[in-house]
């Protein structure tokens, strides 16, 4: 579904013009990987290895410096027309890992989670919108009620099923996921993840699953990509990875794994 061909991403580092040029940091490095459908493929490494980085390139939130992104055999970077690309945006969503910061919290649920909705289908009854919402917020276990209320009375884990509800409000074909239980409690983290999993069984989504958490994406992914300095350091299936991992980088992050049962089976 997804395939990702040598792509970088550099950025400016400075306040003024002069001062940015001799400042540029390469936070992507050549990544190449493919995303089969119906599979989850993790991303994982450290702070600043360029995880959420690729992520938003993916999602078109980021242009890449170079390199070239895949949807469907279609170039999604060579779209210049919002027309054409919008069909694609709805296809694929994103699920961020501030559920505080990531919802609007002058809008009520309801208009949260309408908004990409009327974006992809401005024609749709009042009617159609409100039981197509009471349907999504219960797909996320949600009450019906929750509707009608503010972000700010939800907790941090119904906030990010409201996130959500919002990303499968356009029926997507691909969620990216950019570390979407680590603002969260540990418990409630068991929770999300296995709502994401069922979500995936039901709805037949495709997911990109982004985390620095090795247990949690030992759980969630059939395949996994390690990240060190922007590159990729290894790719493979996630119980050859972990069992019998090949690249040094890797190794070493499996040592510093806690030796515990995951809270996630």
């Amino acid at each position: 579904m997804i395939s990702v061909k040598n792509l970088k991403k550099t950025f400016q580092d400075g306040m003024f013009a002069e001062e940015a040029s001799k400042n540029t940091v390469l936070a992507v490095d050549d990544v190449s990987f493919n995303i089969k459908e119906g599979e989850s493929f993790g991303l994982v490494g450290e702070s600043g290895s360029g995880k959420s980085t690729i992520a938003k390139m993916i999602v078109n939130l980021f242009k890449p410096s170079s390199g070239e992104i895949f949807f469907d055999d279609v170039c999604i970077t060579k779209i210049k027309k919002n027309k054409e690309m919008m069909k694609f945006r709805k296809q694929i969503q994103m699920i961020f890992q501030d559920p505080y910061s990531s919802l609007n919290g002058r809008l009520k649920v309801k208009d949260i989670i309408a908004e990409p909705i009327k974006l992809h289908n401005p024609l749709i009854s009042n009617k159609d919108l409100d039981d197509y919402i009471n349907d999504l917020l219960e797909s996320v276990e949600l009450s019906q009620k929750s509707a009608t209320r503010y972000p700010h009375e939800f907790s941090g884990g119904q906030r990010q099923r409201i996130s959500i509800a919002r990303a499968l409000a356009t029926q997507p074909r691909l969620l990216v996921c950019d570390e979407p239980t680590s603002a969260l409690d540990v418990s409630i983290q068991a929770q999300i993840l296995n709502l994401l999993k069922d979500l995936q069984e039901q709805l037949n989504l495709t997911i990109l699953f982004i985390s620095h958490d090795l247990p949690v994406v030992r759980q969630m992914c059939d395949r996994i990509a390690v990240l060190r300095n922007g590159k990729v350091c290894e790719i493979s299936d996630t119980e050859e990875l972990f069992t019998n991992p090949s690249h040094e980088y890797t190794k070493e992050l499996l040592h510093l794994m806690p030796k515990i049962e995951s809270i996630y089976n």
